[in-house]
């Protein structure tokens, strides 16, 4: 298996629940840091961006 390369989210805040992205030519990898099981979501990059679409249309509360 490829050694993925994590990189914490911009937008995360000081504390201990940020977002981790690592990334290879044909999948997306998220993680996040307070989760104690450290599960890791695997995406294709089509699979990502449809999902970033679809959170970018929801409304804000």
């Amino acid at each position: 298996m490829t050694q993925l390369t994590w990189q914490k989210s911009s937008y995360c805040a000081q504390g201990d629940s940020c977002v981790h992205v690592a990334t290879t030519t044909e999948t997306i990898h998220l993680t996040e840091s307070s989760d104690p099981t450290g599960a890791i979501l695997t995406a294709t990059p089509a699979a990502f961006d449809a999902l970033l679409t679809a959170l970018k249309k929801e409304p804000r509360a």
